[in-house]
């Protein structure tokens, strides 16, 4: 399979990432709760990898929306991250990451936390470089393009620029 070149846009699915790991006592606190900022480097990671598959080069993370933890994840569960890209700017990229923990004995499966991240793809000396466009294939991708736009106009005027003149 031949990736679409960068210039026609590449599909949200070419950026889509599963990472899973088991929560082992390390990860946790006395409890036996995962420590929140344990998933949220694996959070980074997976969203990460997302925005390098689309952008095919490094990525430096700039921004993480807010992150509000619905359920404990406990030792012994399997956490799955499952991230894509959701939204381009001309160097900027967000990514959608949703965690899930799963008993892997039972499969339960329990819906813990998303985030959006936003990342600065970057060339080899270490400057913002353009990414390919989004293309978006189904409904569901055009509303989450949608509202990426106005997350990234809300980022933009929280940091004191015009979201019409994007400088990322």
């Amino acid at each position: 399979m031949s990736l679409p070149t960068p210039a026609a846009g590449k599909p949200v699915a070419a950026s889509r990432v599963t990472l899973s790991q088991l929560m082992q006592p390390e990860h946790a606190n006395l409890r036996g709760d995962v420590h929140g900022g344990w998933i949220m480097k694996l959070v980074d990671e997976a969203g990460a990898l997302a925005a390098m598959r689309h952008a095919q080069t490094r990525v430096v993370t700039v921004a993480i929306d807010q992150m509000r933890f619905h359920e404990p994840i406990r030792i012994g569960d399997l956490v799955i991250l499952k991230a894509e890209v959701t939204y381009v700017g001309r160097t900027s990229l967000e990514t959608r990451v949703q965690v899930i923990a799963e008993n892997p004995v039972t499969g339960a499966r329990t819906h813990t936390n998303s985030a959006y991240l936003v990342y600065v793809a970057l060339d080899e000396t270490g400057r913002p470089q353009p990414v390919p466009p989004l293309l978006t294939e189904t409904d569901a991708e055009r509303r989450r393009w949608a509202a990426g736009g106005e997350r990234q106009a809300y980022r933009l005027a929280q940091r004191g620029q015009d979201p019409l003149e994007e400088q990322t």
